[in-house]
C-alpha cells in the first residue's frame, strides 16, 4: 500500500480487525493528526481500537518513534557526562523526584527531568516545586542546557515541541475512555523521555489503592511494556514494582511534601523516602557507569546525604529556576495553611491500612490537587505527620494532621478521611516497598 492510497478509516479499520499496522501506516497517520488534517475524531478512533485489540511491541515503537518525531529532541550532546532519568507512574506523597535529582547531581551524572502536573488524586512534581516562591518550571532549550551545565539537574515543564503529538492524543484519550491502554501509556512516557535525551532510564512502576495499576500483574505488564520498547528505541533502562497501597512518606500535598523533601535531604526524613530514593539512585548511578555496583551506588548517595552536597545542589536548582533557595534553611518560608489541625485515632492499637486513594482524594478535596488540567491547586494544603502501617498508636493520638484553608473544605477533605484508617487490635506487619526489580531482558 502507498502513503498516497492510505485514508484514516482504513488505517482505523485495520487495528479494529486486529491487523498489526505498519512503521509507515503509524508515521503518517500520526503526523497526519499532528499537522491538524486528521480530525480529533479519527484519532479518537484509532485509540479505542487501540485499547481493545492492543499493539505489537514493534508496533508501541512505531508509534513512540512518531511521536518523538512530531516534534523538537533536546540536544545535550556538548553536556558532558551521563544524562539520566526516573519516571514515576505516579502515586500518593511521591516526592521522589525532588530528593533524587539533587542527589545524582552531587554524584555527577546529568538529570534533565522533564515533569507534569498532578491530575485526580495523583500529585504532580511541578506543582510541588510552584510552591516554593518565584520557582520556574518553564524554560526553553537553551535555558535548559545552561542550567543543567551549571548544577547538573533540572525539573522542568515539557516544552510546545516536546512531543506534542503526546499532548494533543493524551487529551483526547482523557475524554474518550482510552487512559487504560498499555500500549498508549507506554509511548505517552517514553516519547517524552526520548526527546529529552536521556541516555539511561529508570521506572518506578506503582501498583495498588493509590496508583493507576491497582495489582502487580498489571504493574508489572506495564513495566515490561516499557522495558522492552525502551530498549528497541536504545535506551539503557530497569524498573522497580513499588507499593502504593500506604502513601509514600508521612506528607501529601505540595507544600507538605516540598518540606519533607528538605527533611529527607538533611539526613531527617521518612524511611521509605529515603529507601526508595536510595534504590532508584543506586540503579541509576550504576547503569550510568559511575559505580562498580549497585551497592557502591547506594554508599555514594549516602555520602551525598551526609556531606550535605544533595542538599546544596538543591538549593542551587531552586535559585537557577528562579526560586527563594532560602527555603533550603528556612521551609517556614514555604505556603503555610490557616488551619492544621489532628485527625485523632479512634481506639488503640496497631496500624493495619492507610488507604492512599482515600488520603489522595481527601488532599484533591482541600484543594490541593486538580480534576481538570486547567484547575488552580492550593499550595499550602494537604495532610502531613502521617502514621504508617505497622506502627502503634494510641486512642486520641493523631493519625495526621490536615492542612485546610477553610472549614467547608476541613469538612469535605474528613468525609474521605473516616475509614482511610484501619486500626487493629493486633501488631501488624510493615509492607514490602519494593515488589520486583525488572531489567529488559527479564
Amino acid at each position: 500500500m502507498s502513503t498516497r492510497a492510505w485514508v484514516p478509516q482504513w488505517v482505523i479499520e485495520n487495528k479494529r480487525d486486529g491487523r498489526p499496522l505498519s512503521d509507515e501506516e503509524i508515521e503518517w497517520f500520526i503526523g497526519g493528526f499532528t499537522r491538524g488534517e486528521i480530525p480529533d475524531y479519527q484519532m479518537a478512533a484509532l485509540a479505542m481500537a487501540i485499547c481493545l485489540r492492543g499493539m505489537t511491541t514493534q508496533e508501541t515503537v512505531a508509534l513512540t518513534r512518531a511521536m518523538v518525531r512530531s516534534g523538537d529532541v533536546l540536544d545535550l550532546s556538548k553536556v558532558p557526562g551521563p544524562k539520566v532519568d526516573k519516571h514515576s507512574t505516579g502515586g500518593i506523597g511521591d516526592k521522589i523526584s525532588l530528593v533524587l535529582a539533587p542527589l545524582l547531581a552531587a554524584c555527577d551524572v546529568r538529570v534533565p527531568m522533564v515533569s507534569g502536573r498532578g491530575l485526580g488524586i495523583t500529585g504532580g512534581t511541578l506543582d510541588k516545586l510552584e510552591a516554593i516562591p518565584g520557582f520556574r518550571t518553564h524554560w526553553s532549550d537553551v535555558d535548559v542546557i545552561r542550567m543543567l551545565d551549571e548544577v547538573g539537574c533540572v525539573i522542568v515543564a515539557p516544552t510546545e515541541r516536546l512531543a506534542p503529538a503526546d499532548r494533543k492524543l493524551y487529551a483526547l484519550r482523557d475524554v474518550t475512555g482510552t487512559v487504560p491502554s498499555v500500549p498508549l501509556i507506554v509511548s505517552s512516557i517514553l516519547s517524552k523521555k526520548v526527546a529529552e535525551g536521556v541516555e539511561h532510564l529508570i521506572f518506578d512502576v506503582k501498583c495498588g489503592r493509590g496508583a493507576f495499576m491497582k495489582s502487580e500483574a498489571a504493574a508489572r505488564e506495564l513495566a515490561e511494556g516499557l522495558l522492552n520498547t525502551a530498549a528497541q528505541l536504545g535506551l539503557d533502562v530497569r524498573a522497580l514494582i513499588t507499593d502504593m497501597n500506604q502513601p509514600l512518606g508521612r506528607a501529601v500535598g505540595n507544600a507538605v511534601e516540598v518540606r519533607e523533601a528538605i527533611e529527607t535531604l538533611r539526613g531527617a526524613g521518612p524511611e521509605d523516602v529515603w529507601h526508595l530514593t536510595v534504590e532508584l539512585g543506586a540503579e541509576l548511578l550504576h547503569m550510568a557507569g559511575r559505580v562498580p555496583t549497585v551497592a557502591a551506588g547506594r554508599e555514594r548517595l549516602n555520602e551525598a546525604l551526609r556531606s550535605g552536597q544533595g542538599l546544596a545542589k538543591f538549593r542551587a536548582m531552586i535559585e537557577v529556576q528562579g526560586g527563594d533557595g532560602r527555603v533550603v534553611d528556612d521551609p517556614d518560608r514555604l505556603p503555610a495553611a490557616t488551619i492544621r489541625r489532628p485527625w485523632p485515632a479512634p481506639t488503640t492499637g496497631w496500624v493495619a491500612e492507610v488507604d492512599a486513594e482515600r488520603i489522595g482524594r481527601a488532599v484533591l478535596v482541600l484543594g490541593g490537587g486538580r480534576q481538570r488540567m486547567e484547575d488552580s491547586v492550593d499550595p499550602a494544603v494537604g495532610l502531613s505527620d502521617l502514621v504508617k502501617v505497622g506502627e502503634r498508636v494510641e486512642k486520641g493520638a493523631p493519625l495526621g494532621v490536615v492542612h485546610a484553608g477553610d472549614e467547608d473544605r476541613f469538612r469535605s477533605a474528613a468525609a474521605w478521611l473516616t475509614g482511610a484508617f484501619v486500626i487493629s487490635e493486633t501488631p501488624v506487619e510493615e509492607p514490602r516497598q519494593i515488589l520486583a526489580r525488572l531489567t529488559s531482558s527479564s
